[in-house]
């Protein structure tokens, strides 16, 4: 069976996405190829998403916002959406999630764990669904 591919689009590709990716990438692993886009990517990765993210032994501080491409969202077996609205191209045969998220932009830390703190649930809950469990 084929790696299943997870694309994490919001906005600005500085926050949610980007926290989703990276607990995507540290709890699935090799299991799961990890993409994460914005349709008007921000010019870096939100410092309190990147200090909410460390908080629990995850560095995404050498990520990077990047745009939203036709391509990635082809090529990716679930598509995550997180206020992307009509941003992001609908492809047959690709999955779509939207996952109603508040916008961690200009707030702080404290503000950010609990969003940070919900990605983490349902990134669980997305492994568990595309990663089958061997006994």
């Amino acid at each position: 069976m084929a790696t299943p591919s997870v694309l994490f689009v919001c906005v600005h590709n500085a926050g949610r996405s980007q926290m989703a990716a990276g607990f995507l990438a540290h709890l699935a692993g090799e299991a799961v190829e990890v993409r994460s886009a914005g349709s008007a990517p921000a010019d870096q990765v939100n410092p309190a998403a990147v200090e909410a993210m460390a908080e629990v032994g995850i560095d995404i501080s050498a990520q990077s916002p990047k745009i939203l491409t036709p391509d990635a969202v082809e090529s990716s077996t679930v598509v995550v959406t997180m206020g992307c609205g009509d941003a992001c191209p609908v492809f047959p045969g690709v999955s779509y999630r939207d996952w109603a998220l508040e916008d961690p932009a200009g707030r702080g830390v404290d503000a950010v764990r609990p969003i940070r703190d919900e990605i983490r649930a349902r990134v669980q809950a997305l492994i568990a669904e595309l990663v089958p469990t061997t006994a």
